[in-house]
């Protein structure tokens, strides 16, 4: 029996151990996750992008979302695509999270 194809919202809980430590927010919540895309085949497509063009984190970050679709049971490839547009602002960070952590 093959191990089923995990949801969106499974994926999202586990990209959000990914910290982006400049800002010590999970990438997730500071809105570099664009796109999550799941079918049902396990091939999860993530578009993400960066704080700046110049991030000293994009390497590390993007090696480390490859790494969690590696690890997670029922994806048998994932994509990951990095996108400028539109550019990432602080708006961007999960309103929630932004209200508790900056005000």
């Amino acid at each position: 029996m093959s191990t089923p194809v995990p949801s969106r919202l499974a994926l999202a809980g586990r990209l959000r151990t990914i910290i982006d430590s400049e800002i010590g927010l999970n990438i997730v919540d500071l809105g570099l996750i664009y796109d999550l895309q799941v079918s049902p085949d396990g091939t999860v497509m993530v578009k993400l992008t960066m704080t700046t063009p110049a991030c000293p984190l994009a390497r590390y970050i993007q090696q480390e979302v490859a790494r969690v679709l590696q690890r997670t049971p029922g994806v048998r490839r994932g994509v990951i695509e990095l996108v400028w547009d539109p550019p990432w602002s602080p708006h961007m960070i999960d309103p929630e999270v932004r209200h508790n952590r900056f005000l």
